[in-house]
Order: structure tokens, then C-alpha cells, then sequence
């Protein structure tokens, strides 16, 4: 039996308590927060539990196995590294860290304790993304030529980070799932309305090998909500809606293009308009999927599918992507976010060309 300590109980927290109390091959046995109201609100509701107001007192208490971090982004990389340097299996709430060289320290750090690091990328957990990955698997949408998503709402707005890091996090997360791939580089712009720095919208463009792209539109400031995603392959396009009862649609449409020829007046394209569905899918709730396979992967040391090489993953494309925020857009090799800023933009201009 897991024995389970949660930290943070802000926006999501509750909601990961919820779902690890009523999991088997576990047990909620303590939670930490800085706000005596919120822990005596969880204690009214599990009164078999701890509370702590420090994450030391938690981690000296010896009553957890495996810590959940569900704090600010900032603190994740401290936070995280005290509980793998005891031996503690760690989940850590998206993004794992800041920056590439934290993930890769925390890495090391639970490899070297015989720790299990899980990150929070929940849609990789959701039915929806799962069927649409089996679906590329098995050719249906035929090659993936690029993914767009939207992810817009009126808030809520963070001051702990920007627009990109909180939202676009999860988009990401699922396009490197979905294409089996990291991107080689990227471009981002944004505005920052309400703090100035801290940009409110953002449009992420990743290109990855094979002439395929990525890209994503997020924003605090919508008048609508949505949580819109778009594969295009060149055989069917699908559709996904997370706030669509239906939730994935595919559309058999594309656009053949001719043989190459060197009359300009024989290049006709030609449209295929076919039918659309709806494929079955087993609903499930994604954050309690989640904190299952958190589980699971301790129980039977398995390696996680959202684990620290995932993590590095995205925090990477987050890296570079902030990169080019400050460079008004311009394009910043995944990986170089590091390099100096004026050899790795004149380098990558020259590949851009």
C-alpha cells in the first residue's frame, strides 16, 4: 500500500486529494499547505489525515511514500528534489520545472534513489488522446502533416507564470504524444496586457523533422472558452473538443495535388469530400487515470509514459518558446535555449532561410 502526501491546495489540489482517497493500492495519509484554513478544510472532510503547514514537517513525519507537488511552478524544482533526495516517489503538477537543466537534475536524482518521477501532463491520461494516438498508430488519418490547437478563456489569470507555461503546457504535451516526436525548433509571439512581461496571449509555432508542424493559440483573454485540437493528415483530419460532448470527430476530406509537371496549366488539385463520425470512446476521468498510473508505476516499477523524459520534453519546448517570446518572435533551436542569445538567433536565422 502507497502511502500518499499531497502538497498545495490551491485551484487544482482538491481535486487530486479527491481522486487519490478513493484509489486503491494507496493511501492518503498527509497533506501540506501554508493556509491553515485550507488544511482544516481537508481535515473536516478525511479526518484520518495529516496536516502540516511546512514540507519539512511532512517529509520528516515518515508517513508518505510518495509525495504529490501541486504548488506554484517556481517552487516545483526545490520541492520536488528534497523528496527524491529522501527516496520519495514524486508526481509534480505540469511543467516539471523551469528550465531543461532542473528536469535533467531531477532525473538523475530519482534514477540514482530508485525513484519513480511522474509529471502532471493529464490530457495524455484522457480517452479522447489516447484514441487519437492509436488511431495515427494505425494509419487512419494517414501522415500527420500538422496539429493546431486553441485554448482559450477568460481566465484565469496566473502571476506566477505566463500564458505559455500555463496553458500551452498541456497542447504541447499532447502534440509531441501525438506525432511520437520533439520539435527541432520554434517561434513564439505574444502581448502581455495585463502585466507587463507576463504575456496574457501567446501563438506558439513548432516545426518538427519531416516537414510537419505544430501550432497553438492560447490566451487568457477570450470572450469564449474553448479546448480545440486538430490533426490533419493526408488521408482524414480529426477534430477534438474537449468541451464537446462528442468528443473527437473525424472528417474524410483532403486535397490531392497532381504529379510534379512542368506545365503550369496541367496542375490541377483536386478535393475529396467525404463523411464524417464519431468513433466510440470509453470516457474515463482523466486526472483520477492519472493518479492510478502514478500508483501503478510504484507498485510495479514501471516506466511512466509522462515521466521525467516527457517532462524534459515539454519543458524544453517551453524553454526555447519563452526564448523567442523575449526575441520578438524569432525562431530558437529546442535544446539551445541556454546558448547565447546572439549566436544561437544568428544561426538559426540562417536556417530558417
Amino acid at each position: 500500500m502507497v502511502r500518499v502526501g499531497i502538497v498545495g491546495f490551491g485551484y487544482w489540489g482538491p481535486n487530486i486529494v479527491r481522486c487519490f482517497a478513493d484509489l486503491p493500492d494507496c493511501k492518503l495519509t498527509a497533506v501540506c499547505d501554508k493556509s491553515l484554513d485550507r488544511l482544516i478544510q481537508i481535515k473536516d472532510r478525511y479526518p484520518a489525515v495529516h496536516a502540516f503547514e511546512t514540507f519539512d514537517q511532512l517529509l520528516s513525519s515518515g508517513l508518505v511514500d510518495a509525495v504529490v507537488i501541486a504548488t506554484p511552478t517556481a517552487s516545483h524544482f526545490s520541492l520536488a528534489m528534497q523528496a527524491l533526495e529522501r527516496g520519495l516517489h514524486v508526481m509534480v503538477e505540469k511543467p516539471l520545472a523551469e528550465t531543461g537543466e532542473q528536469c535533467r537534475e531531477l532525473m538523475a536524482t530519482a534514477d540514482a534513489n530508485g525513484c519513480t518521477l511522474f509529471v502532471g501532463h493529464i490530457f495524455l491520461h484522457s480517452s479522447p488522446v489516447i484514441k487519437l494516438r492509436e488511431m495515427i498508430a494505425e494509419g487512419e488519418l494517414g501522415r500527420i502533416n500538422y496539429i493546431s490547437s486553441r485554448r482559450l478563456n477568460l481566465g484565469p489569470v496566473r502571476k506566477d507564470v505566463n500564458a505559455l507555461f500555463d496553458l500551452a503546457t498541456h497542447d504541447i504535451s499532447m502534440m509531441l504524444y501525438l506525432l511520437g516526436e520533439r520539435p527541432v525548433r520554434v517561434s513564439c509571439s505574444g502581448i502581455d496586457l495585463l502585466k507587463p512581461g507576463n504575456h496574457d496571449v501567446c501563438n506558439l509555432t513548432m516545426h518538427f523533422p519531416d516537414n510537419r508542424m505544430g501550432m497553438i493559440h492560447v490566451s487568457w483573454l477570450d470572450p469564449r472558452k474553448e479546448r480545440v485540437l486538430t490533426v490533419v493528415g493526408d488521408r482524414k483530419m480529426a477534430v477534438y473538443d474537449d468541451l464537446d460532448q462528442e468528443k473527437i470527430k473525424i472528417y474524410d476530406k483532403g486535397i490531392v495535388a497532381p504529379p510534379p509537371t512542368g506545365d503550369f496549366a496541367d496542375f490541377q488539385i483536386s478535393y475529396r469530400y467525404g463523411g464524417s463520425y464519431s468513433p466510440f470512446i470509453q470516457e474515463r476521468e482523466p486526472l483520477k487515470a492519472e493518479c492510478g498510473d502514478f500508483i501503478r508505476c510504484i507498485v510495479d516499477s514501471k516506466v511512466p509514459v509522462t515521466g521525467g523524459e516527457n517532462g524534459l520534453a515539454v519543458v524544453e519546448v517551453l524553454e526555447a518558446a519563452n526564448r523567442s517570446l523575449t526575441l520578438n518572435g524569432a525562431p530558437v533551436a529546442v535544446g539551445l535555449a541556454g546558448v547565447e542569445a546572439t549566436t544561437a538567433t544568428a544561426d538559426l536565422k540562417r536556417v530558417a532561410r
